[in-house]
This record gives structure tokens, sequence and C-alpha cells, in this order.
């Protein structure tokens, strides 16, 4: 199903206030819940954050009363949304079970979406930093199983595999590097704009979640492992964050802003599989049209522009919370080798020059050690090999891809190729814990 938002009813600004027992609603069950479901509720608090921000950005720069008016309006709706969103994660839901699915949310849909990208520039981005964030995922892993005994596939439920990606050593690069070409706010599609707005909302709430949680483990090891990844998603919020055209306007942004959790909500909707969930996603679908409207008369009296030439006539859909394990391994296989240049593009290992930036970044950021390579020498010592969760055929390309992942500057503590040879030959292998 398609619509045009625009044409749509939606709830009335005036209508959207809660009480506190409609705001704080009942907690999934992280021991049933569907991993998709989890996804859905992270990535959307995600977007509310972003859309809350942004607002308060708004307020700051505008004298037009009209827009502060709705903006201080809209403010309270969006961080009353954004409580009922967040505050279904459960109380006995771990910081590191949290994290693995917030690293879901990242492979997988960030797979989704460079599969649905019409711009080969910005999916090219996408496949890059997906590789990534499927890094962070197998880091994370090995803390949840050694910390809380648990498998992650607890948490992913066989959904996405676990193995190393692009190692998080090399994800430290210069900020420089990191800048990517904007695409033209005239030319682009309106599902580029929506793909690229959502990925930066879930890419800032990843690093905001990090940088809120990841001190509140004892094990300065796990504590360290989230100030190292946490760093990398700043990175990715610069990263992506550098494709959107610096000269939209403020009036353009707050559209695309409600236009993009329309279509998140309406995603969540329809694909939602708890009805009780699904009722809350269809309530602020109504809201954030509501929103949508008045955003686009804004938009219409400022710019004097149809809105239609921004967003399009119909929805867009950003991501659909599937599988995508044939898709990520593709890219693991053909792209682990792959870094950012200083020419807003991309080059493999051996074309990087000596003096290429991201070399002493990496040099003093892990000049003691990459705690994302302790916490593999921490399970290996322990258990004999690190926890992999993945079909056969990456279970035994793993040497063979951390060879071509490798750069010439290296962690203290990395874990070499010649070790990974020698654990994926011992007996005891973690299939499952």
């Amino acid at each position: 199903m398609s619509f045009n938002a625009l044409k749509e009813k939606g709830t009335p600004l005036d209508k959207q206030l809660r009480n506190w027992h409609e705001i704080t609603k009942k907690p999934f069950n992280k021991t049933d819940v569907d991993c998709y479901t989890r996804t859905r509720q992270i990535l959307m608090n995600g977007i509310e954050i972003e859309a809350w921000n942004f607002k308060h950005n708004f307020s700051r720069t505008t004298t037009d009363s009209e827009v502060q008016e709705f903006l201080a309006v809209s403010k309270r709706i969006e961080d009353a949304q954004q409580t009922t969103v967040n505050w279904l994660t459960p109380a006995d839901q771990s910081v590191l079970e949290t994290t693995l699915g917030y690293e879901q949310v990242a492979v997988d849909m960030t797979a989704w979406m460079a599969q649905n990208e019409p711009d080969e520039y910005v999916k090219e981005t996408f496949d890059f930093g997906l590789l990534e964030d499927f890094d962070h995922l197998y880091r994370y892993s090995q803390w949840a199983y050694m910390e809380h005994g648990i498998s992650p596939n607890n948490i992913v439920q066989e959904n996405t595999d676990i193995i190393l990606g692009r190692p998080t050593q090399y994800h430290h690069n210069c900020n420089i590097v990191r800048l990517r070409k904007p695409y033209d706010k005239l030319t682009a599609s309106p599902q580029t704009k929506v793909n690229i707005y959502t990925l930066v909302s879930g890419e800032q709430q990843t690093h905001n979640f990090y940088a809120e949680h990841g001190m509140q483990y004892g094990n300065q090891c796990i504590r360290e492992t989230y100030a190292e990844i946490k760093d990398v998603e700043e990175e990715h919020v610069t990263m992506y964050e550098s494709l959107i055209d610096p000269t939209e306007s403020w009036y353009e942004k707050l559209l695309l802003h409600e236009f993009t959790e329309v279509c998140t909500y309406y995603t969540c909707m329809v694909d939602e599989i708890d009805d009780r969930l699904k009722k809350i996603w269809e309530m602020f679908l109504d809201f954030e049209i509501g929103h949508l409207k008045i955003a686009a008369d804004i938009f219409k009296k400022n710019e004097k522009r149809d809105p239609e030439e921004v967003i399009g006539t119909n929805i867009v859909i950003p991501c659909r919370f599937l599988p995508q394990k044939n898709y990520v391994k593709k890219v693991l296989m053909e792209e682990i080798q792959k870094r950012v240049t200083g020419d807003k593009d991309y080059a493999n290992i051996k074309d990087l020059p000596d003096d290429w930036a991201s070399y002493n970044i990496q040099q003093k950021t892990n000049e003691e050690g990459s705690p994302t390579e302790t916490v593999i020498r921490i399970i290996t010592s322990a258990k004999g090999r690190d926890l992999v969760i993945a079909d056969d055929e990456l279970k035994n390309n793993q040497a063979k891809l951390l060879e071509k992942g490798l750069e010439k500057v290296q962690a203290p503590d990395t874990v070499t190729v010649e070790e990974t040879k020698v654990m994926m030959k011992k007996e005891e292998i973690i299939h499952e814990c």
C-alpha cells in the first residue's frame, strides 16, 4: 500500500497531548519479543530524539512567531513520543543485550537501504558503513557471552550472522577523510533523502546510547570497548550527515524530518507483528501526519514552493527489518579491504598513500592496544577461540577475511591471521552458547 501523506487527515496537533499513564506503556518481554520488534523500537527511539534535537536547534535560529509556536508545541509531543518508545525497553534487559539490538538495527537496516538506494554513491557509502557495524556486533557479542552468559542468538534470533567484519581498530579515521559528497537537493530522490535522514538518526542514537550507558559496567575492558565503538559511531554520524545537501533551508529540513517520521512509523505499523506495539506505531503515524501537514504549510509560505517537489507524492519505505545474511556476506567478501580516501572516494588498502591521514589517528588511538582486539584475546584465552555464529562458508573464510582486512598499521594486541588459523582448528568451537 502507498499513499500521499499530505492528503491524509492525521491527528490535529491540539489533540496529541496525553496523560502519564498513556505516555508510559508496559515494556515488552525480552524473552519472547521478536528481534525485529526490538529493532523497530530502537530505531524509532533514535528517530524521535533526532526530531526533538532538530526542533530545538531550529528554535534557536528563527524569529518567525508561527514557526516558534509550532516548534514549541511539537517538541513537547516528540519528547512524549520518545518516552513512550524508549520506555518499552524492559528493566531486566542488560546494556549489552540492548547493545546487540542496536547493532542488529545498524546491520540489517543499512543492508536493506543499500539494496533499495537509487544513488550509487550513497549506496557505496552505506555498504562501507555496513561492514563496520557488522564488526561491532561481533565484538560486543563476545562480551555478552562472557559477562552475562548469553548467546547473542537470544537477541538476533539467527537472523544476523556474527563474525568479524572490517576490524574495528581500522574504523578510526581522520574525520575529514570521512566526509562524503552531498546529494543535490534538486535532483535527489525522496528515497535517498529519507534513507539518509533515517540512518543519521539511528547512528546518532547508537552513539548516544553507548555514551550514556557504556560506563555502567565495572569491567574496564568493557568500558574501553564502549569508548572505542562510541568513537566510531561519531564518525558514522559525520559520514552520513555529510551526504545531506548543506543548502537545504531550515524549512526544507523541517519538512524532511517530519516526512521521515511519517515514513518510519508507517513502515513500523505495516510490519509489526506485536498487536500492542502496532497500535502505538499507528497512533504516532497519525500524530506525525498532523505535524507534516503543518510543516508543509510553513514550507509553502516561506519557500514559495510545493512540498511535493521535496518529498514526492507517495510514502517512502526507508527500511524493512528482514534477514540480510546473503547481502552482508557478499559485501563482506568483496569490500572488507576498502577504505575512505581524502578525495571523498574509496580505495583498496594496498593503494593507500603512506601519508594517508587516518594512519596517524590509528597509531595514536591504538598505541596501547585496541579494546576490540583485546576482547578476542580474552575469550580465546578462556575458550580456545572466539564466538562465531555464521554459516560454514563464512566460518571457513574467517582467516582469509582477516588477512584482507588488516592494514600495515596495527594495534600491538592485534589478533593475527596465524592466530586466527590456530583458533579455527581448535576442537572446542562455540557454535551457540
